[in-house]
């Protein structure tokens, strides 16, 4: 194996774990339905992410803001969509369906960005897109009814799939709006803005439903929260993308709903049924369709 074979080896790496770690924070997102109100985890997410890069990342600002000023406005819209409506919504999502939908749904990132492009970039998907999409759609319908999508019209939806699904249409909005203004700020330093907005946009929730308390039963899941997926995933994930190029490094975000689901069955004993392997297989299908001769979707963000 020459060098370049081993550090492309090891490069893989970084996508993966990046991937794990959001997929376990899906898993995470679903145990402490429990134990913790989604706004308060939401809040205490990004307020000790705030703290943690406090010290190390306001100097910066600091110093470099003539470079972020002008363009506040656009990282407060990131923040909105990326940071509080994905995430508040996924958190909600999670008391009404389970860890292992939530990863199936969280695979239509690719899918949802490239309409999302057509409505704000007008780019036209092709025919793999439309016919990718459509199976893709076809593939959750079958999940979201149990291997039963006439049931659904019977049952009027699943409330959980649902709020999922708007979360990461929310998400994909994120990713397209950053494709489309390429600001030229440090990645760290436009997620410490992002997060500062996103502690701002949480306030009048906090003020209306108050803050559960931290306690031994939802601590640890506050603490992974605030740290690994909002912090570290994002770091490992450019790298990624430093390493292997976002269209290479994007395919990996695929292996999300398996991930998802072997943690979530050996971790909360959910059951990994037939509808979802047939569903989750359509699902894919139509993701790697969709996705040739088209451009990944730019994916800078903590899940």
């Amino acid at each position: 194996m020459t060098q370049q074979e081993k550090m492309l080896s090891w490069a893989i790496l970084l996508p993966v774990s990046a991937v794990l770690i959001w997929s376990l924070n899906i898993v995470v997102t679903r145990y402490v339905t429990d134990f913790i109100s989604p706004v308060s985890i939401s809040f205490y997410r990004w307020f000790f992410a705030f703290l943690i890069l406090t010290p190390f990342i306001l100097p910066r600002v600091i110093r470099e803001r003539a470079l972020i000023v002008p363009h506040l406005k656009q990282l407060a819209v990131l923040s909105a969509f990326g940071l509080v409506l994905y995430q508040g919504l996924a958190y909600t999502a999670a008391h009404y369906t389970t860890a292992t939908n939530m990863g199936i749904i969280n695979a239509f990132i690719p899918i949802f960005t490239i309409f999302v492009s057509m409505l704000i970039l007008r780019d036209i998907p092709n025919r793999y897109a439309i016919i990718g999409s459509l199976l893709s759609f076809a593939g959750l319908i079958y999940v979201m009814g149990q291997g039963n999508p006439w049931g659904l019209l019977h049952a009027g939806g699943q409330w959980g799939d649902l709020l999922m699904i708007i979360a990461v249409f929310f998400y994909a909005f994120y990713g397209v709006f950053l494709k489309k203004w390429q600001l030229q700020i440090p990645l760290m330093l436009s997620l410490y803005v992002q997060i500062l907005f996103a502690l701002l946009y949480h306030l009048p929730f906090v003020a209306w439903l108050g803050l559960d308390a931290i306690n031994m039963a939802n601590a640890g899941s506050v603490i992974y929260a605030s740290i690994f997926p909002s912090l570290i995933a994002p770091l490992v994930w450019m790298m990624a993308i430093q390493r292997l190029g976002p269209n290479r490094t994007s395919i990996f975000m695929n292996l999300m709903p398996v991930f998802t689901a072997l943690i979530a069955f050996v971790w909360l004993k959910e059951a990994w049924t037939i509808y979802h392997s047939i569903g989750g297989a359509i699902i894919l299908f139509g993701i790697v369709l969709a996705q040739k001769k088209t451009l990944a979707p730019v994916l800078l963000k903590a899940k």
